[in-house]
Order: C-alpha cells, then structure tokens, then sequence
C-alpha cells in the first residue's frame, strides 16, 4: 500500500523537525567549543548525528511506503546562550517539543487507520523517553552543582565520555 498523502507530508514535516534538531544541537556544540568546554561539545555533537539517524529513518520508510520525500527548509537556529545550564534546558525543552510532534503523528496515524506508519512511530514514543530522561539528568546535574569551575570540569569530563 503506497502511504497516504496526508500522512506523507506530516512525516516529511518529521524529517524537517528532527533534522533542525540535529542543526540546533551542532549550534550549541559550537557554543561549547568556543566556551572550552569539549565534553559537553562531543555530547552535543553526538546529539546532533542522533538527531540526523532519526530523519534517516523516517526518509527511508517514507521511501519504502511509496512517498516522495521532499525536504523542506530549516531555519538557523539560536547561538547564543548564558551558560551551559541554559543549552541543557533548552535541550529539555526542545525534546519534550518533539515528543510533542511525535505524539501529533501517533495521533493522525491512529485516525487514519495506518497501521504501518503507527508501528514505524512506536520506536519514536520510546526514543522520546530516552532523549527527555537524558536531558532532565544532565540538566539536574548542572542546576545541582552549578557553575563554578570545578563542577563545570566534572560534568564536562563525564558527558565527554558519551560513546
């Protein structure tokens, strides 16, 4: 069965969200380099590639449904901010926007009766767990320990570690 028109453009909206996500998450990479913190500019850039798999994934089953992808623009994103406690709630926030946005696509398949692309969406819901409950940790960390250098060396090391 070739996917549905309407379900096609809500996915290639998809492709364009999760693929600003990956450009928002290469800003503030860029944000950390230049504020010396590489830890947190290697998680950041982990990120984004993260971000860039997850478009991959809803492009190639668009493809294998028939669809036509079709890209569309991306805004430039933010880059400035005060610190890095800052990136990390921006970070929270921009993840429970596309858990949002995922729900949004739950919904219409659901409505739509496309069994499919719901099944497709059900890895998103979890992955949406993961990237919020990641955020919210690394988030608590820096309102916990604060700014001062010491806790900004420690918390850089240990997000440098991501593999």
């Amino acid at each position: 069965m070739i996917i549905d028109a309407k379900m096609e453009k809500a996915l290639n909206g998809q492709i364009r969200a999760e693929l600003e996500s990956a450009y928002l998450y290469l800003s503030m990479a860029s944000w950390f380099d230049a504020n010396d913190l590489p830890g947190c500019a290697h998680w950041m850039k982990k990120q984004a590639a993260e971000e860039q798999e997850h478009a991959m994934k809803i492009y190639e089953y668009v493809v294998a449904r028939g669809g036509h992808v079709i890209l569309e623009a991306i805004a430039a994103p933010r880059n400035e901010w005060k610190n890095a406690t800052e990136i990390f709630q921006q970070t929270l926030e921009h993840e429970q926007k596309v858990t949002a946005l995922i729900y949004e696509l739950v919904e219409k398949a659901m409505e739509m009766k496309d069994y499919a692309t719901r099944g497709m969406l059900s890895w998103f819901v979890q992955e949406q767990v993961e990237e919020e409950e990641h955020a919210m940790e690394i988030l608590a960390k820096f309102k916990k320990l604060g700014e001062i250098p010491i806790s900004l060396a420690m918390l850089d090391k240990e997000l440098g570690d991501r593999s």
